[in-house]
C-alpha cells in the first residue's frame, strides 16, 4: 500500500492503542501516526499536563480512583477530534464509560507476553502499580484480570520478543487493511 493510501486508510477515524504497561503503545503510536499522517497523543502525558503532577504524584495524592477519573476526562476530551493515534494507559479498559469513547474509533490491542513485559519493566520506578516486592506476580495478575477486556478490541496485534517497531507497524497496517477496507464489490452485472 502506498504512503498516500496509508494516510486515507482509516478515513479520519482515530486509532486507539490499548494494552498493558510496557507493551510499547507510545513507541508504536508515534510511528503509526507518521505512517497514517495523523497526530499522536499519549493519555498518560496528557493526564500529567492536566493535573500538573506526575502519575506517581497523582496516585499518591488521589489514589488509583482519582487517576482513573482524570484518565476518563482526558479520553472524553480527545474523542471529538479526528485523525489521531492515541496510546492509552494500561488500565483505561477498566471503566465501562471509556469503552464508549474508545468505540468511536478503531481499537488495537498490543498483546505482549507477560514474560516480555516483566523483562521490559524490570527496575521501572515510575509505575505506581509496580512499586511492590512481588511486582512480577502482580503484573501477571493485572494482565490476567484485564485480558478479557483487552480481547474486546477490534484488532489484536501479537508481539513477539525481538519484533522491531517497523515490523509491528507493518503488521498493524496489514491488520487495519484487512479489518477496515471494504470487501470487493459484489454487484451483479447489468441484465442484458
Amino acid at each position: 500500500m502506498s504512503e498516500s493510501n496509508q494516510a486515507d486508510l482509516l478515513r479520519g477515524v482515530n486509532l486507539y492503542l490499548i494494552g498493558m504497561m510496557g507493551a510499547g503503545k507510545s513507541t508504536l503510536g508515534k510511528v503509526m501516526a507518521k505512517r497514517l499522517g495523523y497526530r499522536f497523543f499519549d493519555t498518560d502525558t496528557l493526564i500529567e499536563q492536566v493535573a500538573a503532577k506526575s502519575i506517581p504524584e497523582i496516585f499518591q495524592s488521589s489514589g488509583e480512583a482519582g487517576f482513573r477519573t482524570i484518565e476518563s476526562q482526558v479520553l472524553d476530551q480527545l474523542v471529538p477530534y479526528t485523525r489521531l493515534v492515541v496510546a492509552t494507559g494500561g488500565g483505561i479498559v477498566l471503566r465501562p464509560e471509556n469503552w464508549g469513547y474508545l468505540r468511536q474509533g478503531v481499537i488495537a490491542w498490543i498483546n505482549v507476553p507477560v514474560e516480555e513485559l516483566q523483562r521490559r519493566l524490570q527496575g521501572d520506578q515510575e509505575r505506581p502499580l509496580l512499586q511492590r516486592q512481588d511486582w512480577p506476580h502482580h503484573l501477571a495478575e493485572l494482565l490476567a484480570r484485564r485480558r478479557q477486556l483487552y480481547e474486546a478490541a477490534d484488532i489484536h496485534l501479537n508481539v513477539a520478543t525481538g519484533d522491531t517497531v517497523e515490523v509491528l507497524c507493518d503488521r498493524l497496517m496489514t491488520l487495519l487493511e484487512e479489518r477496515i477496507l471494504p470487501p470487493p464489490s459484489t454487484t451483479m452485472p447489468p441484465e442484458g
